[in-house]
């Protein structure tokens, strides 16, 4: 099935494709040392421990509504509702009927590998190599990647740095032989990208452009063969920090993001600290602005400020000495700093599109997005604010999608209603201890309700208008006593069964003096390892009831963490720690990528895939690990084609140009002289994993 208005857009990749943070060098270039500051939230909401109502079995809980959703979203070709219901009897999923369904993507699960292996190590039988790696030229007029001949001319025309998300969309008539890749630029590490002896403003400029976005073709000779870039295509391109973005829903125009540069408060130029993302129903991208405080210096003494961790110190990359607008002291550029925060949307088929930011959708530090499409009609985005303590939020449309009108559908996330969850568990208090230890009802579980912010155009938050809720987002939410999580990173829903997956990947301040204890849906105290959320709409998604429970508590069995794996046997899983980005597979595996296991349980990140029903219910198996010093991120899983793709991010990242820890990807000998385009040096890159044999 196709969504098309002109074209046709394959939506192969919502179906089986789609898709923290542990050295103080991570800390201190991605998220401007988040977790070594203050907490943002200081707001005294605390977790709701009595039952607010009697709760739902999961099958009354689920109903038809996710199966209603699969009708609309893909015509009806998938599951009946009889089959697409929860935790056993007769609807059990294909992958828990049949261990690997239809899939062939069968491999053997690879030992946890030390953090301090520089390889990408991957199954028996499978082997690897780049798509796409740092500095590779994707135009004409780009020239070849010299690490000791970097200009940001050069950078501007390659492929960008740390890439996160991505997806691949084939390029429709093409009998599966091209498609485009995207990806997009979390943040840099200049100390590693550049010698010492470069001028700063270089350095400066240089890093600037490797941020942003990246969409370039791809070809292979057919779909048992690897995919390799199209230098030169037709529909390569790069976002940079001029791009002009436009501004969508209530917040555009408004006073709170106008400036001397912008006066209509509608175009926004750039995008920062792009983490994960989506795909949407329509076959455009989603990418969510994380950590972008750090590009900023603020006054940092108003109360927003201090909720969005502004500062007025100096940044790290000090683009505030070039650029008046990354210093918000400045007259004008008060505002500039609530032009970023937002949900992106790229149509990657259209190089004349204007990428748009979605103020309807809330700002704060958001992850990604991921939509479904609900029985009403309706699209619903799921979204994780990537901070200690704060919260999960949901947005539905206004209007309905409408099937095979792409210009329509285009407008879906311009108006809607927001909300933000609050979690209730059904065991006692004195049974969550904080140690992680099973309560006595056997697993982790409740009910929840979807707290509004805006519903039909209207503010529901006391004393604040639409446009400062969708500005303020978090201090909105403050008002109206959501559950303060454990960093919620991806949120994904599955398009097989409706369920939705929120991986919190840590909190290492959880119980500490004067802060928020364990709680029934964040378990544990000092949180190293994370766990995985599992929600059950009461109804179709855009409903404000659901119940809930823990598909895992996540660590190393073999070392005495306490850990909960859905009652699958410990001994049995593959050890995990930090979930970050979720994935599905084409039969409803979930896939994990991971990142902060070295600081966790001393391993290397990798990519995990979890079976999510039947027997097998919470066994995780390792499919690969990544080079030192990275973290696994954007995973796309093809298993149809038995190929898996991750971004491997910041390789060798607590190293310096003069003694790198990672020679990821290209792994050039010692003493000889690199191929042409490759380097002895660590490259970010996007690698594609498939069988050996074929």
């Amino acid at each position: 099935m196709s969504v098309s208005s002109g074209r046709k857009f394959s939506l192969l990749p919502m179906l089986g494709h789609t898709k923290g943070k542990r050295s103080a060098v991570t800390c201190a270039l991605k998220c401007d040392n988040a977790c070594s500051g203050e907490v943002c939230n200081t707001s005294s909401n605390s977790y709701f421990r009595d039952i607010a109502s009697a709760t739902m079995s999961r099958r009354a809980a689920l109903g038809f509504g996710a199966a209603g959703a699969l009708a609309v979203a893909f015509g009806g070709a998938l599951a009946s509702p009889e089959s697409a219901v929860a935790d056993g009897g007769p609807g059990l999923s294909a992958a828990a009927k049949n261990g690997y369904g239809t899939s062939k993507l069968k491999f053997t699960a690879i030992a946890p590998v030390d953090s301090a292996v520089d390889a990408l190590t991957v199954p028996a039988g499978f082997t690897w190599q780049p798509v796409i790696r740092w500095g590779d030229p994707i135009f004409n007029d780009a020239p070849e990647f010299s690490l000791g001949n970097q200009t940001a001319a050069a950078q501007a025309r390659q492929f960008g740095y740390n890439n996160d998300y991505s997806d691949i969309l084939e390029v429709p008539g093409s009998k599966g032989r091209r498609a485009l890749l995207f990806a997009n630029h979390e943040y840099t590490n200049e100390s590693i990208m550049f010698p010492a002896t470069m001028a700063a403003a270089d350095v400066r400029a240089i890093g600037a452009a490797a941020h942003g976005l990246t969409v370039v073709e791809l070809e292979r000779k057919n779909k048992n063969k690897p995919w390799s870039y199209v230098k030169g295509a037709k529909l390569n391109r790069r976002y940079l920090n001029n791009t002009a973005y436009q501004l969508t829903g209530p917040v555009a125009g408004s006073p709170l993001v106008r400036t001397t540069a912008d006066p209509a408060g509608r175009t926004i130029l750039g995008t920062l600290g792009n983490c994960s993302g989506g795909t949407t129903p329509w076959g455009t991208i989603l990418s969510g602005e994380e950590n972008f405080n750090g590009y900023f210096v603020a006054p940092g003494t108003s109360a927003a400020d201090k909720r969005y961790g502004l500062t007025s110190k100096p940044t790290a990359r000090q683009w505030e000495l070039d650029d008046p607008r990354f210093d918000a002291r400045n007259p004008g550029y008060e505002n500039e700093t609530n032009r970023f925060g937002w949900i992106v949307e790229v149509d990657p088929f259209d190089p004349t599109s204007t990428p748009k930011k979605h103020s309807a959708l809330g700002r704060f530090k958001h992850e990604g997005a991921n939509l479904i499409v609900a029985e009403s009609g309706h699209v619903v985005a799921y979204m994780g604010d990537d901070e200690r303590f704060d919260y999960l939020y949901k947005f539905v449309s206004a209007a309905k999608y409408v099937e095979g009108d792409r210009k329509h559908n285009m407008t879906l996330l311009t108006e809607g209603d927001l909300y933000v969850a609050r979690f209730a568990g059904n065991s006692p208090a004195a049974e969550i201890t904080g140690t992680g230890a099973v309560p006595s009802d056997g697993g982790f579980d409740g009910t929840g309700e979807w707290l509004p912010l805006v519903v039909g155009g209207k503010s529901l938050v006391p004393g604040m208008s639409v446009e400062e809720v969708l500005v303020y987002t978090r201090l909105a939410a403050d008002k109206v006593g959501p559950t303060k999580m454990d960093r919620c990173e991806d949120v994904q829903p599955s398009l097989l069964t409706g369920k939705v997956y929120v991986a919190c990947t840590n909190n290492s301040d959880r119980g500490k003096i004067g802060k928020e204890g364990a709680t029934e849906v964040n378990p544990r105290n000092e949180n190293r390892d994370g766990h995985i959320v599992e929600i059950t709409e009461t109804g179709d998604q855009t409903s404000t009831a659901f119940s809930w429970n823990l598909l895992m508590v996540c660590g190393d069995p073999s070392t005495g963490d306490v850990t909960y794996f859905s009652g699958f046997p410990a001994e049995k899983v593959s050890p995990i720690s930090c979930p970050d980005n979720l994935a599905f597979d084409s039969v409803g595996n979930l896939w994990i990528s991971t990142d902060g296991a070295p600081s966790g349980i001393g391993k290397a990140d990798g990519l995990f895939k979890v079976t999510l029903d039947g027997a097998e219910r919470g066994r995780v198996e390792q499919f690969l690990a990544v080079p030192r010093e990275a973290e696994t991120c954007g995973p796309i899983v093809h298993d149809e084609e038995r190929t898996v793709f991750v971004s491997v991010q910041h390789p060798g990242e607590e190293g310096s140009f003069a003694d790198q820890h990672s020679f990821f990807p290209d792994y050039v000998p010692a003493g000889s002289t690199p191929a042409r385009g490759k380097v002895r040096a660590p490259r970010p890159a996007v690698v594609q994993v498939f069988r050996a044999d074929d």
